[in-house]
């Protein structure tokens, strides 16, 4: 992975923290970031990993999209910052002195991606405020990254967020949309999952991925159900929704259309039973929506 690559993926992590890097939480990410394994040659090595890292790490958090932005980040930064930041220290001027665009570049070509993706994710989820009351959610979702490659070698990720706060809590990279099946586990298993609902599209409503969260990780999931699972479908489309109440409803309007979203929940007693693992409830959202050009009026 290149290093335009590299920092599409700590890109992912953008945008999810209150202020860029919270003060007080800076050394934390330079003692997090020491578990990246250091893979040059020790000798004649200047800048240690951990302070080379977190200066990238907080140079995207705060807007930078590439090595040279990176670069001028550091190139600008506070004293005090650098300081914070773990940056190598010249011992003849006492001023600490950041890597440049060049030791970044070389830096990054050798890293191992996952590891930094897993170590900032971690660092981020350590760094969120206390969830308030009610479950945690997290969404698994795959997602090409625009801009990192041409058509057919983009790169390609599969990401965990909490939908609580919108934190990346890890993302591992793909070959191709029709691989993130067997990224599924691995992306999830360093997660303590206990207790956490997991949703994710209709790619991953396999039967194996229900077994695991429940059985393994102890979670409970919230599956996307399409003609991927045919059998599964048929029963969902056959249960008495016609008898079921609505339990919510909204509506939005915008974009040259009015749309009503209606809610049913129905727990599956025996006589309902799904032919899949654990499911033990199904919901089932309707949109209806008015052209407001036409006043025609479909349903999804």
């Amino acid at each position: 992975m290149g290093s335009s690559s590299l920092i599409d993926v700590v890109t992912v992590h953008a945008d999810r923290l209150d202020e860029p890097v919270p003060v007080g939480r800076r050394s934390s990410l330079v003692g997090a970031l020491a578990a990246v394994p250091d893979r040059r040659d020790p000798r004649g090595v200047v800048h240690a990993l951990p302070g080379v890292l977190a200066t990238l790490v907080a140079a995207v958090l705060t807007g930078a999209r590439s090595v040279t932005a990176v670069a001028e980040w550091a190139d600008d930064a506070p004293q005090q910052v650098l300081a914070e930041l773990g940056v190598f220290r010249d011992p003849f001027t006492g001023r600490f002195r950041a890597p440049d665009e060049s030791t970044f570049r070389r830096i990054l070509a050798g890293i191992d991606a996952d590891a930094l993706d897993d170590t900032v994710g971690r660092w981020i989820l350590a760094s969120r405020p206390p969830a308030g009351g009610g479950r945690q959610v997290y969404s698994v979702d795959g997602k090409t990254l625009r801009g990192s490659g041409p058509a057919g070698s983009q790169v390609h990720l599969l990401a965990v967020l909490d939908q609580h706060t919108g934190a990346a809590l890890g993302q591992v990279d793909v070959a191709g949309k029709t691989n993130e099946l067997t990224r599924f586990q691995p992306l999830l298993t360093p997660l303590d999952l206990t207790a956490v609902v997991v949703t994710a599209d209709a790619l991953h409503t396999q039967r194996e991925h229900a077994r695991w969260l429940v059985d393994d990780k102890k979670a409970g999931y919230l599956f996307t159900v399409k003609k991927n699972q045919p059998r599964l479908h048929h029963q969902l489309k056959t249960l008495p929704w016609a008898k079921i109440p609505t339990q919510d409803e909204t509506s939005t309007r915008g974009h040259g259309r009015y749309d009503i979203r209606r809610l049913q929940a129905v727990t599956c007693t025996p006589a309902l039973a799904l032919d899949f693992p654990h499911a033990v409830q199904a919901l089932r959202i309707r949109r209806r929506r008015m052209n407001l050009a036409t006043g025609r009026w479909s349903t999804v």
